[in-house]
Formats: C-alpha cells, sequence, structure tokens
C-alpha cells in the first residue's frame, strides 16, 4: 500500500510532463503570432512599401493579346485574372486553404462570350521556366479543366498567327465556324473648342502622348514568381525557452 503514492506520482509526472510542454509550445507560438500581428499592423501601407505603376502584361503577353482579339472580334478577352474572381468552390473545407493554394493565381488571358461567361483559359509560357513555375501553372491548369474550362498553353515566339486556328483551339466547334464580324470603325476623335489664351496667360503642359507618339516608358509587371511564396508552407512554432 505503500506503493501505491508513489506510483500515482509517477503516472501523474508521466502524464503531466508531456502535457505541460505541449501548452507551453502552443503558449509561446501564439504570443509570438500575436507579436508578429502588431507588427504588421503598425506598419504603414504606403509608407513601408512604396507603390510604382507597371504595366499590366508582359511583351508576349500582348502580343498574345492582340492576336485574341484580332481573331475573336465576337468574344471579350481579360488579362491577369485570379481564380477567385471566376471559380467557385464548395466550403466543405477552408476557403483560406483553397486561396492560398490557387485562388490568388491569375490566368495570362481569359477568353469569354459577351455575358462574361467564360470560354477558355491561355497560359504564356516561357521558353524556360523553373520547376517550381511548371509545377504552379500545372496545378493551376488541373483546377481550371476541373471546372469544365478549356486551357491552351502557347508558347513565347511561337503562337499561332491564323485566325481560323485560334478559333479552333479557344472556342466550341458551333462557336468557331461561324464567320467573325467584321471589327467596327472606330469615331474620329472630336476635339472640344479650345478658348485663345491671353498674351500674357502662360498655359502648363503636362506630359500627354499624342496620337502616333511612341508609348510612355513603363517598367514591366513584377515577375511571377513573386507568387512562390503562396505555396510556402507556414513556419512550424519556435520550440520553448530552455529550462522550462
Amino acid at each position: 500500500m505503500t506503493a501505491l503514492p508513489w506510483i500515482l506520482l509517477g503516472l501523474a509526472v508521466g502524464v503531466g510532463a508531456p502535457a505541460l510542454w505541449w501548452w507551453l509550445r502552443q503558449r509561446d507560438a501564439q504570443v509570438a503570432s500575436a507579436a508578429r500581428a502588431r507588427v504588421a499592423d503598425a506598419r504603414d501601407t504606403v509608407a513601408d512599401w512604396p507603390p510604382t505603376a507597371t504595366r499590366l502584361l508582359t511583351g508576349p503577353e500582348r502580343q498574345a493579346f492582340q492576336l485574341l482579339t484580332a481573331a475573336l472580334p465576337d468574344q471579350l478577352v481579360f488579362a491577369q485574372v485570379p481564380l477567385a474572381r471566376f471559380l467557385r468552390v464548395p466550403t466543405r473545407y477552408s476557403y483560406g486553404d483553397w486561396l492560398a493554394r490557387v485562388g490568388q493565381l491569375s490566368v495570362d488571358l481569359l477568353v469569354c462570350d459577351r455575358s462574361t461567361a467564360v470560354l477558355a483559359a491561355v497560359e504564356i509560357r516561357p521558353v524556360e521556366a523553373s520547376a517550381r513555375s511548371l509545377a504552379r501553372h500545372k496545378r493551376m491548369a488541373r483546377v481550371l479543366e476541373a471546372a469544365g474550362l478549356r486551357v491552351v498553353v502557347w508558347q513565347e515566339g511561337a503562337m499561332p498567327t491564323a485566325a481560323q486556328a485560334i478559333r479552333d483551339a479557344l472556342l466550341p466547334a458551333e462557336l468557331a465556324r461561324l464567320p467573325a464580324a467584321a471589327p467596327a470603325a472606330a469615331p474620329a476623335p472630336r476635339r472640344a473648342p479650345v478658348a485663345p489664351a491671353s498674351p500674357l496667360t502662360r498655359i502648363p503642359v503636362g506630359d500627354v502622348q499624342a496620337p502616333g507618339e511612341p508609348a510612355l516608358p513603363l517598367p514591366d509587371p513584377p515577375p511571377t514568381t513573386w507568387f512562390s511564396e503562396i505555396d510556402t508552407p507556414p513556419a512550424a512554432p519556435a520550440p520553448p525557452p530552455a529550462g522550462r
């Protein structure tokens, strides 16, 4: 009978010590997470991340956009559309997890009908791409195909130029063979009357772009590798300090 208290004490230590260690580790992880959140909230959106305007599309993407709009005058073409904008998923599991996996990724070019119903997605691939980029695009293509959408991949420097070939690749058969409507002529721009300036008045002129002049310089879009951190698993919680 005298050994029973010692047995109970040993059981309490054997069970309680791991439970205490797990509780301390969870508490430290929550404290660290709250500290990171406070630091993030204290940052200024503009001062800490000064924004700079860039082009929406890269050179190959602009070329593909021109090919699509010329071959598909009856359809609408949108650029850089996030998957979360035109896909719906059930909420059986965490929507945030799905959003982190693929929802924030963008389709290079999206072909829609006049009611904005999606017909096909066009992805522009560089000649050389990293294994991680290819895996990300493969995952996105799998999601689009599971939604019943057509996915067409064009290689930079080897894009189709024949209008009918583009229509056959992107549109359903009943639409691809319909004659494309001729693009409407753009109306001539109307100039508003300008009152003559006083001889003593100087009118400041801003940086305007006249028709026929080269486009104003803008940097290219951010590289798609910026989105690689979306696939990065969250860091494991830090171990508890020694001595606890």
